[in-house]
């Protein structure tokens, strides 16, 4: 989602300066040109070479360029950027901006810019909680300016508590969001993700393939378009997306209860985990010994979340998944009408590229009134933008309808 933006990246005098190279790589691997400002201080930390080189573009230090250079560095910077980002930010280059001054090139870009400001705070704890430090940054966020919390634990100066830099990928993921257009803004969406385990003894259970990769996009996504997002999911070996209200569950009864107890606030509800349809009888207290003969597992159906979601769901907008092999169309359609949802998203899972633990999906998106979209093999946040697109169109549609009734 980066690819092609423009980014000027600042750093500021601080340990955590050396930490800029990482997250400059990242969004150059993300497509992004980035252009560099540094501070003099920063250059006590970390090299402008290393910079130029993983960047592929000067570093700026100097006010203004060179004589026999046409442009002035801050206004060509200020004027070109999709987004500046201040990382690591000390307490000096946040009280500058909060009080208007612009003494150097970074804090001059940040006055002439209109593109969004990220200030990614950085410095000892004492300084992060230093009463004029949090009016600044309050002074700041109420100008419209972002800013993510500093993460906590043991600083270089030895101290602990809240002042390191936020990890990479949070910043990340908050560029993306400031990038992507909040056009879901204020629906509250209810995902499930992952698969489900049902155990029949202490080390043994019941399960399936699901990787859970194509409900975190989902959330991810929803996240970053502005919605508040809660995110249900099964064991899955994927990190806590950043931003959504996350609640972890195992069993398929878990899940049936979690979302049971979350979608009464939901607009959206996306079904997307691969609950298991059955779980064993009973459950053993002791591991279950080989023996010489054949081992039987009585098993007995679980809840039917979707039906249940499906039954009161009043005026939210339903989508559930179907995982199919064969009459890819006719089971999706029948699933949908049987359980009452307004949208189901259907893949073949013996489509190479499509389905469980893999990076990318070829889906299918159909809905009551007899459309079906078909989505491409892409990557599985690139299908859940056309899932919520989808759902965008629709709750738009339902509303234009309220009005003209």
């Amino acid at each position: 989602m980066l690819k092609g933006k423009k980014i000027v990246l600042g750093i500021t005098g601080g340990i955590a300066a050396y930490k800029s190279a990482e997250l400059t790589r990242e969004f150059v691997k993300r497509g992004a040109d980035v252009k560099v400002i540094m501070t003099g201080n920063a250059t006590e930390f970390i090299a402008p070479l290393t910079l130029q080189t993983l960047s592929g573009n000067p570093v700026y230090m100097d006010m203004f360029l060179p004589a026999d250079k046409s442009e002035i560095s801050h206004i060509s910077l200020a004027d070109e950027a999709d987004i500046l980002i201040i990382a690591p930010a000390t307490a000096n280059i946040i009280g500058k901006i909060a009080s208007g001054l612009a003494d150097d090139l970074l804090s001059t870009t940040v006055m002439a810019t209109n593109a969004p400001v990220l200030i990614c705070p950085a410095m000892n704890t004492n300084m992060y909680t230093n009463d004029i430090v949090k009016q600044n940054i309050s002074k700041l966020a109420s100008k419209n300016y972002f800013f993510i919390e500093p993460g906590h634990g043991e600083l270089a100066c030895g101290t602990e508590g809240p002042g390191r830099l936020p990890p990479l990928e949070d910043i990340v993921e908050e560029v993306e969001s400031i990038l992507t257009k909040s056009d879901l803004a204020g629906e509250k969406i209810l995902i499930t993700a992952g698969p489900t385990q049902e155990p029949f003894d202490p080390v043994r259970y019941i399960t399936n393939y699901s990787s859970g990769k194509m409900g975190y996009a989902l959330a991810t996504m929803a996240r970053r378009r502005g919605a508040e997002v809660t995110l249900i999911s099964g064991p899955t070996s994927l990190p806590e997306p950043f931003g959504v209200k996350f609640l972890q569950v195992s069993s398929t009864i878990e899940m049936r209860n979690a979302v049971m107890n979350n979608m009464e606030d939901s607009t959206i509800i996306i079904k997307a985990a691969a609950v298991a349809d059955f779980r064993p009888a009973a459950i053993s207290d002791d591991k279950i010994k080989k023996g010489d003969g054949s081992l039987s597992v009585r098993l007995e159906r679980n809840p039917d979340i979707i039906s249940e979601v499906g039954k009161m769901k009043g005026d939210r907008i339903l989508v559930g998944f179907a995982v199919e092999t064969e009459n890819l169309i006719e089971n999706a359609r029948g699933k949908m009408t049987e359980k009452n949802m307004d949208i189901i998203v259907a893949n073949d899972v013996t489509q190479d590229g499509a389905g469980f633990r893999t990076d990318t999906n070829i889906v299918k998106i159909l809905d009551r009134k007899g459309g079906v979209e078909e989505v491409p093999l892409l990557d599985k946040i690139e299908v859940a933008e056309r899932i919520l697109d989808r759902i965008k169109a629709m709750k738009d549609k339902g509303l234009k309808q309220k009005s003209e009734g």
